[in-house]
């Protein structure tokens, strides 16, 4: 039995194959037939498996509490890929943006010097890109604030770092449990143990 038919494909369907020295950046526009939040890391093709309740509701949690409360310099973005550079662009699941990072709606991507700030929601096959990937490559491209957000009791835990800009690395500010409170990159309050409230 084939790959592609475990999947509901033809038998002769063709996966994609990369191209020597992996895919780019640009190749994420123009590949056919990828399925949604398909992110590059390192030149492959990362698909993600589907989400949780816990991550939908942790999403749905802060975008809107976030869209509340950001300054009006600033935007809230859902699911949007960043270009970091040619071999990695990542599909964050919440983004803090410049309000002038919008180029139009035929823009497909962002740039590093566009966010301020990441967040990734951690789901069990993203772990270690979460974890250990992802941090090191936006701190890397410049971003200058990073929330890890992983599950506890069914409720959100939040990991706050901050670029340090003097090593190009995050500096781990806080550990958040039911409730979140920062200064930066702007005065934020949320309530975590609202997440599987409507």
């Amino acid at each position: 039995m084939s790959a592609a038919r475990d999947y509901g494909l033809d038998d002769d369907y063709q996966w994609p194959r990369p191209p020597q020295g992996g895919w780019t950046a640009d190749d994420l526009d123009r590949l056919p037939n990828l399925p949604p939040h398909t992110e590059l890391i390192d030149g492959s093709l990362v698909l993600v498996s589907p989400q949780t309740f816990f991550h939908m509701r942790t999403l749905r949690l802060l975008e809107a509490v976030l869209l509340k409360q950001v300054p009006d310099e600033f935007d809230v973005y859902r699911e949007f890929t960043v270009t970091l550079d040619r071999h990695n662009r990542p599909e964050p699941d919440v983004l803090v943006v410049r309000a002038g990072a919008d180029t139009g709606p035929r823009a497909t991507r962002l740039l590093p010097e566009d966010v301020v700030l990441a967040i990734e929601v951690v789901s069990e096959d993203s772990v270690a890109r979460d974890r250990e990937i992802k941090p090191l490559k936006y701190a890397k491209a410049g971003i200058g604030h990073f929330w890890r957000v992983e599950e506890n009791d069914g409720l959100p835990v939040v990991y706050v770092y901050e670029l340090d800009p003097a090593t190009a690395a995050y500096t781990p500010t806080g550990i958040f449990h039911d409730k979140l409170e920062l200064t930066v990159p702007f005065p934020i309050e949320i309530d975590l143990t609202a997440s599987d409230r409507r």
